[in-house]
């Protein structure tokens, strides 16, 4: 239940986190309706908000906030669903020998690096950006998943296959509950690389997107767009990184119960 401690410890955190941003804002409008900064270089925030008031009327915006939500949505699904079956098949240690060299090797090249070969495979448009967010959502994935199972309790296994449980069951059951914080944390530091790369890709290799928009709005020396952009990409980021906290709470909130009690205390 709800108590008035309760709401009121809420809303001071909310002011808390809300002064920051604010502040800083202000600041930044007042330095550049003082002169302060260029206006040329860096737009007053009143005026940004103008431009992409303007831009989300005509629709532009919201066109390419969908395209960009669309290729991570896509190549996160792919990267993370793999990375996850192969850091399943790590269990096995055979397979583990065979795949580790190559995912080793692999792993350190960003998947930046991969724009030119991407571009020459897929030609332009949302199938580079779909094989680019994938490799970034793949290596974080298995990593996490790899590390997650290898803490599973090996006694909790046992005693589970003593009461008679299946190995589905098991699975289901016992070991992928006690692997779900590090596949979850995987999750959700792949989300934000992919959401870095698929703007940073639509730079150079898309027609629509957030990066796209930027990337025109810069050609044209609206700065005030390209701010605005930025702005926007910061925002979606960040709300998608609270979705995946949000998905955590679910699915194992004892991770956070402590958090919680030790920030109350």
């Amino acid at each position: 239940m709800t108590t008035r401690r309760d709401i009121k410890t809420s809303v001071i955190k909310s002011w808390q986190t809300s002064l920051g941003p604010v502040l800083a804002v202000c600041v930044w409008e007042l330095a550049a309706r003082g002169g302060f900064i260029e206006t040329v270089l860096l737009p007053a925030p009143s005026a940004v908000g103008a431009a992409l008031w303007k831009c989300g009327m005509e629709g532009i915006l919201w066109s390419d906030v969908a395209s960009s939500l669309k290729r991570v949505g896509v190549g996160y699904v792919i990267g993370a669903s793999t990375g996850f079956i192969v850091g399943i098949m790590y269990m096995n240690s055979t397979v583990r020998r065979f795949l580790r060299p190559l995912v080793e090797l692999l792993r350190p090249i960003p998947p930046l690096a991969w724009i030119p070969l991407s571009l020459l495979w897929f030609g332009f448009g949302d199938p580079p950006a779909y094989f680019l967010v994938s490799l970034g959502a793949f290596f974080p994935v298995l990593s996490s998943t790899h590390l997650g199972f290898a803490r599973v309790e090996v006694s909790y296994v046992r005693a589970a296959r003593v009461l008679g449980l299946g190995r589905l069951r098991t699975f289901s059951s016992v070991i992928l509950p006690q692997a779900y914080p590090a596949i979850l944390t995987g999750l959700r530091t792949a989300m934000g690389f992919c959401w870095m790369i698929v703007v940073t890709a639509e730079l150079v290799g898309a027609q629509s997107g957030l990066g796209y928009m930027i990337q025109i709005s810069r050609a044209q020396l609206q700065t005030d767009m390209v701010v605005g952009g930025m702005l926007v990409i910061g925002a979606i980021g960040f709300f998608l990184h609270e979705a995946t906290v949000a998905l955590e709470r679910i699915l194992v909130p004892w991770r956070f119960r402590g958090r919680e009690l030790s920030t109350e205390a």
